[in-house]
């Protein structure tokens, strides 16, 4: 049978459902701050599966598509409707690596140990394994997250990034030239926490051969603040880090502008937007390879260094930033590299483009 003939034969149209379901008052109110947010999610998923099994019998869906939590570990109750079911992506398979934790503070360690148990609990959740069993496609962030929803059972599964920008946003992120006057500057953007690996850029600066007014600059607030200032006075580069804080949009695309590159030593990361952004403005990405950042950064557009050891690191690191110190038509071959990329990959419009094919080709298996 024809697609266009399959979908919503008895409605007579075509189209996409949004409803809008809430747990009761009482249940909210256990989840205020956030504290309880997992399970409340998990509550609402149970409780979302019998509204739309109710929808389905008046509207009968032709396939569904789950999108959020972005979290592999979780299940999604809608997959057990007998309608074809797209997960994802889904993220949080990515771990750092466990020779890097010798450098996390103990309250860094403690998380990295829950995060690992909660996962590797979710993935024995009934729901969860058969979430991804009943899955017609997975769609996964990183590989990490697809090798684990493979031992999950999943059978047909997809790496893809669920970071995206738009047309507009890219066009006006590529307003911001290439500074050409010294100081040189690199800069990292992120939440000052330890799985961010900010501690393995300062002291890949500090190892790095620039000149005595290179500057390394910190976007963002966090508790490693303290860690990471004590690090940098040091290794003697105080005088040379600037410790931003977190600052509106704008000031922060301003400063990311008067970069030469963004450093991004994540250890985890499920997506990078920062990578993303960075790279429409033009700027090389100097990434662990690892987790998001590594899909989203290829060998035209940065740096991905192998993330073997933090000793190994750390040089490997330097050397990237003194590579684009001296070189400004590489610079300038991986900033336009980069914003080729954002443009075809993760522009917002395509990916819609090529949601809707795939769900064509699901529909079209389906008759």
């Amino acid at each position: 049978m024809p697609v266009d003939q399959a979908r919503g034969q008895s409605q007579g149209w075509v189209g996409t459902w949004f409803a809008s379901w809430s747990l009761p008052g009482w249940m909210q109110q256990l989840n205020q701050g956030q504290n309880l947010v997992q399970l409340h999610y998990y509550l609402w998923q149970m409780s979302a599966y019998f509204t739309a099994g109710k929808l389905h019998q008046e509207l009968g869906f032709d396939l569904i598509h789950h999108v959020t939590y972005v979290r592999y570990s979780s299940p999604s109750f809608l997959s057990l409707l007998p309608v074809p079911f797209v997960w994802g992506p889904v993220g949080g398979g990515e771990s750092a690596p466990r020779g890097f934790w010798q450098d996390f503070p103990f309250r860094g360690k403690v998380y990295e140990t829950l995060r690992t148990l909660a996962h590797r609990l979710g993935e024995r959740d009934p729901f969860a394994r058969l979430t991804a069993r009943r899955s017609v496609l997975v769609r996964a962030t990183t590989k990490d997250t697809a090798e684990r929803l493979q031992k999950m059972g999943a059978k047909n599964v997809q790496v893809f990034s669920e970071s995206g920008l738009s047309k507009t946003e890219i066009a006006h992120l590529a307003q911001f030239a290439m500074p050409e006057s010294s100081p040189v500057r690199f800069i990292s953007m992120a939440r000052l926490l330890h799985w961010k690996g900010l501690h393995l850029g300062l002291r890949a600066f500090a190892l790095a051969n620039l000149p005595n007014d290179a500057e390394y600059w910190i976007l963002g607030e966090g508790p490693e603040q303290e860690r990471l200032q004590a690090l940098a006075e040091e290794l003697g580069i105080a005088s040379q880090v600037k410790f931003w804080g977190k600052l509106p949009r704008e000031q922060t695309l301003q400063k990311l502008g008067e970069c030469l590159a963004l450093v991004h030593p994540s250890l985890h990361d499920s997506g990078g937007w920062v990578c993303l952004e960075a790279m429409s403005l033009g700027r090389p990405i100097i990434c662990l390879n690892l987790g998001g950042p590594a899909s989203q950064v290829t060998e035209e557009t940065g740096f991905r260094i192998p993330a073997s050891t933090p000793e190994q690191v750390a040089p490997d690191l330097a050397e990237a930033m003194v590579r684009l110190a001296n070189d400004s038509e590489l610079r300038s071959h991986m900033g336009g590299a980069g914003q080729k990329r954002v443009s075809e990959v993760f522009n917002w419009e395509r990916k819609g483009q090529r949601l809707a094919q795939l769900y064509e080709e699901i529909l079209d298996e389906k008759c």
